[in-house]
């Protein structure tokens, strides 16, 4: 059984510091950590001082997205509470806003400095894989993004205001944030496997790969989360992101692949 331990970590002089604030800090430095790595071993024509300068670069555009696409998914809510858009340690991001931020921001960004879009795409993927495991935990934290009610051993305890008003009579629920992570850390060691076995694979592999296996991850989470801030006919609109986003990276590995046998995977 899960139990958070509340939001806020400690506080300094009134100062609230939150432990989603914390866990996304640290989601972002281990993910710039495990992409100097992978770079080291597999990306090595790739200088450390570019990522550094790609990733302070994609951690602004990726977290102003990411707030900017919540909140345009949760307008009806926001229109009415101005005031707490910015307050993103209450949570409130979407990681899929993230990733459409970041892919068109860093498009241009690429041609402007002349970079194979594709060849820094597939190393920031780890980098962005490996937040996405720590940083689920901050839901976590926030009692938040949790799935239907559950007494499976490994249930989350939701606090009764954290609880939506049609599931207020249950006390546990599907840690979905905790699926998402084990998820995100099953895709890491796949795509850590195709980089290291097949050495010969074109650039933009990785990038495709990764939206594929992470939407249907997500696919499979929005099923149970009970959370989702806006549904179209009835499908929450995670899953429609998703479902693009897969055709988007299916019609991509064909243009890599398909049009030319000789250059598949094996």
């Amino acid at each position: 059984m899960f139990t958070s331990p509340g939001s806020i970590a400690f506080s300094i002089h009134n100062i609230d510091v939150h432990w989603y604030g914390i866990t996304m800090s640290l989601s972002m430095l281990l993910g710039l950590f495990t992409v100097l790595i992978i770079r080291k071993n597999f990306f090595k024509e790739i200088t450390v001082d570019s990522i550094f300068d790609i990733a302070f670069f994609l951690i602004i555009v990726g977290i102003v997205s990411a707030r900017f696409y919540y909140v345009l998914v949760d307008w009806s809510y926001f229109s009415k509470h101005p005031l707490e858009i910015p307050a993103i340690w209450n949570g409130g991001i979407s990681i899929q806003g993230a990733i459409l931020g970041c892919i068109f921001t860093f498009l241009e960004y690429s041609k402007e400095k002349n970079l194979n879009f594709f060849r820094y795409a597939d190393l920031l993927c780890f980098g962005l894989l490996t937040g996405q495991i720590l940083g689920r935990w901050g839901n976590f934290f926030n009692s938040e993004a949790f799935g239907l009610p559950t007494n499976l051993p490994w249930k989350l305890y939701i606090p009764f205001e954290a609880r939506p008003i049609e599931y207020k009579g249950f006390e546990f629920f599907h840690p979905t944030f905790l699926y998402e992570s084990i998820g995100n850390l099953i895709i890491f060691l796949i795509l850590l496997f195709v980089i290291f076995k097949f050495k010969n694979i074109k650039n933009g592999t990785i990038f495709y790969t990764y939206i594929i296996l992470y939407s249907f991850l997500r696919i499979f989470t929005e099923h149970i989360r009970i959370d989702s801030v806006l549904n179209v006919f009835g499908i929450p609109i995670a899953q429609i992101t998703s479902i693009l986003l897969i055709i988007f990276a299916i019609i991509g590995l064909y243009f890599l692949y398909g049009k030319d046998k000789s250059n598949s995977l094996y």
